[in-house]
């Protein structure tokens, strides 16, 4: 099912669903996050919002969405920022973050909607790499039967009594077949890389400007059309 791709604004944050607006288990530090009163762990809607807001502020795009073209439905997203940003990302066994790079942080996808994966890891590097940045790391989760049965409890660890949110895990599978390489290896949540590409910043520029091209090419010749005013058998184009 095809989907569209465009970078996450504000005016499209109520679009996402429940959980990609509530959950702030990379956004925010451990000991601050509100308790949910028997809720979900990692649950504020309210803080997911500003670290969203700031983000876009201070330091640019930090999310991408998948939208289902024929119902308008948002069926995936990918969320991404320098490791200050995400302080989860300081709690993993195979932590921390190069300095060089940006933290794909969290990606998923609605079930039946597989294919957008690729689709968002792609909007995300052009972004990227559009931005100057040299890499692009991730925290994988090694999903096993044995592993998948403690997340859905919740209790999959991090450090001592840390636990992991797994909707906001990538699988480290995924992250291999996308191009990333493991440089902190870790039977559960190894740490991988992608290093970006500067031609493929410069590839992308130019596709962007010929697109632009394009569109105001397009515009230029609806403008003429309109304004052709007709005299006898002759058209004459008025400035």
């Amino acid at each position: 099912m095809s989907v569209t791709i465009t970078p996450l604004t504000m005016d499209g944050f109520e679009s996402l669903p429940v959980h990609g607006r509530r959950c702030v288990f990379w956004e925010m530090e451990p000991n601050v996050i509100p308790d949910t009163l028997g809720g979900e762990p990692f649950e504020s809607e309210f803080d997911k919002e500003v670290w969203v807001s700031m983000m876009l502020l201070e330091w640019g795009t930090c999310g991408q969405v998948a939208m289902n073209r024929k119902t308008g439905k948002v069926v995936g997203a990918a969320f991404y920022g320098p490791p200050r940003s995400v302080p989860r990302s300081a709690l993993f066994p195979t932590s921390p973050v190069s300095a060089d790079a940006v933290i794909l942080s969290s990606m998923w996808v609605d079930p039946g909607h597989d294919n957008a994966a690729e689709d968002l890891a792609r909007a995300v590097i052009v972004d990227l790499t559009r931005r100057g940045v040299r890499a692009i790391e991730a925290f994988g989760i090694v999903r096993s039967e044995r592993a998948d049965l403690s997340e859905e409890q919740g209790t999959g660890e991090i450090q001592g009594d840390e636990t992991i949110c797994p909707h906001c895990m990538i699988d480290a599978e995924f992250l291999k077949e996308s191009g990333f390489d493991v440089v902190s290896a870790h039977h559960r949540f190894p740490r991988l890389r992608l290093e970006l590409d500067d031609d493929l910043g410069w590839k992308a520029g130019v596709e962007s400007a010929l697109e632009k091209l394009v569109v105001m090419a397009a515009i230029d010749v609806a403008g003429r059309e309109r304004t052709a005013v007709t005299v006898g058998r002759h058209q004459t184009f008025v400035p």
